[in-house]
């Protein structure tokens, strides 16, 4: 006889800084009943991105003061974790990302053939310079995708992208709260999971570059790829023996 699968339990975290123009959209596209529960953790936003979650129906979790990018995506992978959700879904609601490509996102982690999932924008050069990725973050991508996989050993077309999904045993095993509170939260979360193991692939998503999408700029741009410059020397000497950083589970 076979076994019954049992039902996971779906929760979509959203970062939000100034998402008041672009939340509704974002909310609209998530495919209905595919997911449990939404949470929106606002990082001090200055507009009405609050008072429009609250409206809308969604678990609201406000910073008092703006603690960066990563120091959002902790608040929401806790609080995520204490809904009990299986799997974890994180959306920027900043629109620059498909919500509605959502389950296909997750069916890889729900299938057991993945931990993590990345929604990858690089499909084509064309492709994503028609969508509004600027030139030079374009080169700066692909160079260090190309890096990163060189190191990593994984053959991804991108680690910088913003649509991702995780199994809870991912956000249980690694040591999050110590990896930044900037944008390169985002690689340590990669390049600390890749060191324990966990089975990483990725969908391709649409680019969608626009002026109310959110976008770091040149310098904080330049300064992010410099942190994943330190991220790769450690991985290196982690996987070498001769010391292990805080923000990998020692084995």
């Amino acid at each position: 006889m076979r076994k019954k699968s049992v039902k996971q339990k779906i929760v979509v975290v959203m970062p939000a800084y100034n998402a008041e123009k672009t939340l509704k959209k974002t909310l609209d596209d998530i495919p209905k009943g595919v997911v449990d529960k939404i949470i929106l953790v606002d990082d001090g936003s200055h507009d009405r991105t609050v008072k429009l979650a609250k409206r809308l129906g969604l678990k609201t979790f406000v910073h008092p003061q703006n603690r960066g990018y990563g120091g959002n995506q902790k608040t929401c992978y806790t609080l995520a974790l204490n809904e009990g959700a299986d799997i974890v879904v994180m959306i920027h609601p900043d629109y620059q990302y498909d919500s509605s490509l959502t389950e296909e996102i997750l069916r890889p982690i729900i299938q057991k053939r993945l931990d993590i999932v990345l929604g990858s924008r690089i499909r084509g050069r064309n492709e994503a310079l028609a969508g509004g990725m600027p030139l030079y973050k374009y080169i700066s991508n692909r160079f260090l995708t190309i890096l990163e996989n060189i190191v990593l050993s994984q053959n991804l077309s991108e680690y910088h992208t913003g649509f991702r999904a995780f199994h809870k045993s991912v956000l249980k095993t690694l040591p999050f709260h110590k990896f930044s509170d900037d944008f390169v939260f985002d690689q340590d979360i990669l390049i600390s999971s890749i060191y324990s193991g966990f089975r990483i692939g990725e969908i391709q998503v649409p680019v969608r570059y626009f002026p109310d999408a959110s976008s770091i700029n040149f310098r904080r741009g330049v300064k992010y790829g410099l942190e994943i410059l330190k991220d790769l020397f450690f991985y290196f000497i982690a996987k070498s023996g001769l010391y292990i950083s805080n923000i990998f589970v020692k084995k």
